[in-house]
């Protein structure tokens, strides 16, 4: 019976695991640590919390409570009582009450009321990357009135919690390296605008300059120089067409589109206050100009919502529509008139964006409405 036990137990832990090295995002990882977590041992409730360097934590995420009560409980616990316990001393906490622990100081009113604790800090060598607990047990409660949480339970999330530490290492690694790759970007294109664009702008400067400083006495050479200007400006549009070519990103084709997409999601949302989501379906690859393409549309309607719009939310979504895909991207900004499109058109970038779906034979829609926000969608149809 032992056996069959602790086989079941290695299999859940294995199954989490893989769960866990399925996602690279922390967020997504932390979530699926806690999820696991509360499955794996049977618990009511469950959370992870991160800590910051200023006696708080910078993320915390739960499993068992619902949007409504976690929205009701208020702002993040501070790193106190058990919680700071097993941050500083890096040791477990299993207790049959934690109400009645010394240590213990208290909730906000609508907090879930916990008895039986089980906690684990999750660490990579010396440093604690977070602390992992469990609370409310489900099933009988036991002889004597000890801790629900068996020593078994204990050391089943004591294995998890060392997977979930190379799991959030990796993670973080990703984020950084997504970073750099995105300021390495961002470095080179400003180098190549600057040697390939602004000195053809300079010279076109000049040259116009001196046209206009002719056109009275000298006709001939004022036409000759506007000539110039001309064979200038076409070449300087060149150069910044071949730079925007060459700005189909290499996450694109490292990563793929829904991962690209979703590091644009989590770069905004890190870069405003409104809360930027990412989701999709399965959704199939789409030949190269087709994903570009999706890219820029949902780029320039994000940039729309946070910056003109001014949303507190913004979800963007792509999923299956046959062969191909639609993006869908939404948000509860102030919105505008369809009707008065032609002014707004060019300054939203829906010029752009419509040019950009019919270049892949895609169709482009948009509704909106003062004060209810905004829904663009872009269908491709595949390859």
């Amino acid at each position: 019976m032992h056996s069959r036990s602790s086989r079941r137990g290695v299999e859940a832990v294995s199954a989490a695991v893989l769960a866990m090295s399925r996602h690279l995002e922390v967020r997504e990882v932390l979530q699926t640590i806690v999820a696991s977590a509360r499955e794996l041992l049977d618990a009511e409730y469950a959370a992870l919390g991160v800590p910051d360097d200023h006696g708080g934590f910078a993320q915390f995420v739960v499993d068992g409570v619902s949007d409504e009560q976690w929205r009701a409980i208020g702002p993040l616990p501070r790193q106190h009582g058990i919680l700071a316990a097993m941050l500083h001393e890096a040791g477990p906490q299993r207790l049959a009450d934690v109400r009645a622990d010394p240590r213990f100081g208290g909730w906000p009113a609508a907090h879930p009321e916990m008895s039986d604790f089980l906690g684990m800090p999750v660490v990579d060598g010396d440093e604690v990357l977070g602390a992992l607990f469990l609370a409310n047990k489900r099933g009988p409660r036991p002889a004597g009135g000890g801790c629900a949480f068996t020593a078994e339970d204990e050391e089943l999330l004591r294995t998890l919690a060392a997977h979930a530490a190379i799991a959030l290492t990796n993670a973080r690694l990703y984020e950084r390296s997504r970073e750099l790759t995105l300021a390495g970007e961002r470095a080179r294109i400003a180098h190549e605008l600057h040697d390939a664009v602004s000195q053809k702008l300079f010279s076109l400067r000049l040259t116009a300059q001196a046209a206009a400083a002719l056109v009275d006495r000298d006709p001939v050479r004022a036409r000759e120089g506007l000539r110039q200007v001309a064979a200038l400006a076409a070449e300087a549009a060149d150069e910044l067409r071949a730079v925007v070519v060459e700005l189909r990103p290499a996450a694109l084709d490292e990563d793929g589109l829904l991962a690209t997409l979703r590091t644009q999601a989590q770069v905004l949302g890190r870069a405003h206050t409104a809360r930027v989501s990412f989701s999709h379906g399965k959704v199939r690859a789409l030949p190269a100009a087709q994903e570009e393409a999706v890219l820029r549309v949902a780029q320039e309607a994000m940039h729309n919502a946070l910056r003109h719009a001014e949303a507190s939310t913004v979800t963007v979504r792509l999923e299956a529509r046959g062969r191909g895909a639609v993006l869908r991207i939404t948000d509860d900004g102030r919105g505008f008139d369809p009707s008065a499109v032609r002014r707004a058109g060019r300054h939203l970038g829906l010029v752009s964006m419509r040019d950009r779906a019919d270049g892949v034979g895609g169709a482009l829609t948009v509704e909106s409405a003062p004060g209810r926000g905004t829904v663009v969608e872009m269908e491709v149809p595949g390859g």
